[in-house]
Parts: structure tokens; C-alpha cells; sequence
């Protein structure tokens, strides 16, 4: 039988089902789709394949989904270090952006931030950030799946005025993008503090009757907690429990101030909850309690933030440190083990995008989105369990291949859709204008 690809892999992870690793096994692709999955020695009698991969100290895993970003915001990398929230988004982040962010600020960023994600193994982001058309657009060149945020807030910005235009920008974007494969919208309400109550309840319409998603910062801080109380006399995810925000169609970013109602709550109504570790560690924001959200069964996923604030875009580290962190918040060694922070940057965030029919396992029917990872490093050696040592020891140059729907943006390390010359020269251009005036 004729096929597009066959690759030939010592490990198969295929996230579901759980734990299960498959050993001598091929990958067969065929228009962009996973078509089989079977040993190796009779994957060669079976199919002829016009291109044929082996990779026999690799792990294929499904592509990372990395579920919260700001990706033009890689231009801003290290821009404010060693802040707390408020003051890095009042006094340098929110100035800098004021000046700075436009077409082609917001291009060049997202473009920097998809070459290292694919570098990272990441093969669909979910943003959210200005101009979003422009995010879309470059990720349909760079050939990376995206979900593209509706941006709301209630302040003026380079993208928009008011909340009209907001809703208005937005749509158009959504019927551009419509037909695209690799192109979803989700609204993108910013945070309880910075979106009032008429907006948030036109969004919990519109995302009903487009049938998209929602994304927003909840419970990020303790300050927003305090603020919400002294402006509204309750905690933000009360207020959106009244606005008809809380359904699984919110994927409610951070959570680091939940008590146990609000666990409760999230649970009932199937909110998904982002965790981005890192970004809250760096920012000393709190701790969301992964371990009891997941006893829940709260579907809990993975996420960087924005390079301005992690300062990486690396899912395998943020896997390696969610992992760790939920450990000792739940004061449990045995929480979330390997396997579950696997499904967290994958399958659960493609079922929080609304695309596990898509993405997100390596399963037959599925879009062919594929991540190789070279095991044989001194670093990832002696290997007893690859899915531990994917998440407990592995590094992400050690991710040589990636394709997104079939198609490979990576090969050997080397991007495929993407000049890295240019990449770099944009970045130095953006450093030294910024650098200037800041």
C-alpha cells in the first residue's frame, strides 16, 4: 500500500492510552493524517512509502500544544526582570507596548516566537495578543497550528478603541480565518480587572453562537482577588459565575488564589484551568493546586505565558517544572506522575481547545502532528522509562523533528519554514530600537 510518510521510531508515546509506549514501532502517515500504528518489521512489508524516516533513538510523541502565550511578546524578553505582577505590567510592560506594538512589532515577535517553539517541540499555540490577524497570518507561513485570541479590554490600544471595535476587529478576523485548518479563534476577554461586566456578558453570547472558546487571566493574584472584592464586593470567579462566563468553553489562566468552593465550582461547571508554573514563579504570583484540581477531575493544561514573562517558550521545561512544583504544593511525591504532565501538554490542552478530534495523542484518524526526541544523549541515559525521562530529564535541543499535519517544519534541528538569519537580525533590530527609547 502506498503512503506519503512512514517513520520508524525505537519508542511510540501515544498519550492515549496512558502510560503506553510502544517499542519497534512505525508511524504511518498519509494526507497529513495518522493512518497507522504498528511494528516496524510489519510496517515495511505493508506499506511503500514515498518518504521514509528511521529514527532509531527517538521517542515520537504527539506535538506539544502550548495553551497560554503572548508570542510577539518574545521581542520583550527580559525587557522588566524581578517584578511583581502589577508594577511589571503598570510601569514596563503596558508603557512599552503603548509605544512599540503595531503590524509589524506583532508579526516579527510572533515569528520569533514560532521558530523556538517548533524548535521546542511545539506544533499549536493558543495566543493571546494584539492584532491578532497578524499572529494568524504568520502562523499559516511558518505552517504551525494556532488558536488566535479575540482580544477584549476596556481601554484603548493599538488594535482597538473601544469595546465595539474590539467585538468588531474580532469577528472579522474569525470569518477570515474560518476555513483555515491550522486557524481557530477563542475570545480573549484580558482579566476580570481590566474587562467589565457588558463586555464579558456579550462574549458568553457570542462564544454560544460561534461556537469558540474563551480564554482569560482568573485568579492570577492575590492583589486581583482584593481588587475585585473592594470594586465588586465578591472574588472574580464568583462575578463570572454571575456574568455566565463558567462553562467548559473558559479556559481560565493561572489560578493561583483558589479556596476549595471555587475548586468545587470550576469542577461542576467543566472549566479547563491553564497552569503556567514558571511564569507565576518568576512572578511570585502563587501556586495553583494542580494535584487537587486533577482529583477533581478538573482538566488542568500546560501553558509558558509570554516570553517577557517565563522567559522561555519551552514545554518541556515547563513540563519538568509543573511536575516538581505539584509535588510540593501537594506535599505528595506521587502527584502528578509523568504520564499525567504528558497528557497536560498535550491531550488536555487540545480537548481545552476544542480540538482533541484533531490533535493532541497519536491516534489513527488524527492530524499528523509529531515531535522526535533523540533519547540516546549522555543526559537521557541510562533510559529504564522514556515517558519519565521525557518529562524528568530531557531538554528540548534534544528535539530534532516536527511535522503539523504531515507536514515537517523541522528536520535534523534545522527549521524548514523559517530563515533563523532573519529571525535574528529582527530581534537585534527590535533590541537597539527599544533600547533607545527605554
Amino acid at each position: 500500500m502506498n503512503v506519503d510518510i512512514l517513520i520508524n521510531a525505537r519508542w511510540i508515546i501515544p498519550v492515549e492510552p496512558d502510560s503506553v509506549v510502544y517499542e519497534h514501532h512505525s508511524l504511518v502517515i498519509n494526507d497529513g493524517k495518522i493512518t497507522g500504528i504498528l511494528p516496524t518489521e510489519k510496517a515495511r512489508l505493508k506499506y511503500s512509502a514515498y518518504e521514509e524516516v528511521d529514527l532509531d533513538t527517538h521517542a515520537l510523541i504527539p506535538g506539544l500544544i502550548n495553551c497560554h502565550t503572548h508570542a510577539a511578546m518574545s521581542l520583550f524578553r527580559g525587557l522588566a526582570d524581578d517584578l511583581p505582577l502589577i508594577d511589571w505590567l503598570n510601569h514596563h510592560i503596558w508603557p512599552a507596548e503603548q509605544r512599540w506594538v503595531n503590524p509589524e512589532f506583532v508579526e516579527d515577535g510572533t515569528r520569533h516566537a514560532i521558530a523556538e517553539m517548533v524548535r521546542g517541540g511545539t506544533t499549536c499555540f493558543n495566543d493571546m495578543y494584539f492584532f491578532p490577524d497578524k499572529v494568524a497570518e504568520t502562523a499559516v507561513e511558518c505552517g504551525i497550528r494556532a488558536n488566535v485570541s479575540l482580544i477584549m479590554i476596556d481601554f484603548p490600544t493599538a488594535w482597538a478603541r473601544d469595546p465595539d471595535e474590539y467585538f468588531l476587529k474580532g469577528e472579522q478576523v474569525h470569518d477570515k480565518f474560518k476555513h483555515n485548518p491550522l486557524i481557530h479563534t477563542v475570545f480573549g476577554p484580558h482579566a476580570p480587572y481590566t474587562v467589565s461586566d457588558a463586555p464579558l456578558q456579550k462574549i458568553a453570547t457570542l462564544a454560544e453562537e460561534m461556537d469558540i472558546q474563551i480564554q482569560m487571566h482568573v485568579h492570577e493574584t492575590a492583589f486581583e482577588i482584593h481588587q475585585s472584592i473592594e470594586q465588586h464586593g465578591k472574588r472574580p470567579l464568583q462575578r463570572l459565575y454571575e456574568l455566565g462566563l463558567l462553562s467548559n468553553r473558559l479556559m481560565a489562566v493561572h489560578m493561583t488564589q483558589l479556596e476549595s468552593d471555587e475548586i468545587e465550582l470550576v469542577a461542576k461547571y467543566g472549566v479547563n484551568v491553564v497552569h503556567c508554573p514558571e511564569s507565576n514563579l518568576k512572578l511570585a504570583s502563587g501556586f495553583c493546586p494542580v494535584n487537587e484540581l486533577l482529583l477533581n477531575n478538573v482538566n488542568v493544561v500546560l501553558g509558558t505565558d509570554g516570553a517577557a514573562s517565563n522567559n522561555d517558550l519551552d514545554m518541556l521545561g515547563e513540563m519538568r517544572t509543573a511536575a516538581l512544583l505539584g509535588k510540593g504544593v501537594a506535599g505528595d511525591s506521587t502527584a502528578l506522575p509523568a504520564h499525567t504532565v504528558l497528557r497536560m501538554a498535550t491531550l488536555n490542552c487540545a480537548a481545552a481547545l476544542g480540538l482533541a478530534d484533531k490533535t493532541g495523542s497519536l491516534s489513527i484518524g488524527k492530524e499528523a502532528d509529531v515531535v522526535a526526541i533523540d533519547l540516546s544523549h549522555i543526559e537521557t541515559q541510562p533510559l529504564y522509562h522514556p515517558i519519565s525521562q521525557i518529562v524528568y530529564a530531557c531538554n528540548r535541543n534534544q528535539i530534532t523533528d516536527v511535522w503539523v499535519a504531515g507536514k515537517q517544519l523541522l528536520q535534523d534541528r534545522e527549521l524548514l519554514t523559517i530563515d533563523e538569519a532573519t529571525v535574528l537580525a529582527k530581534a537585534q533590530l527590535w533590541q537597539e530600537k527599544i533600547l533607545s527609547k527605554h
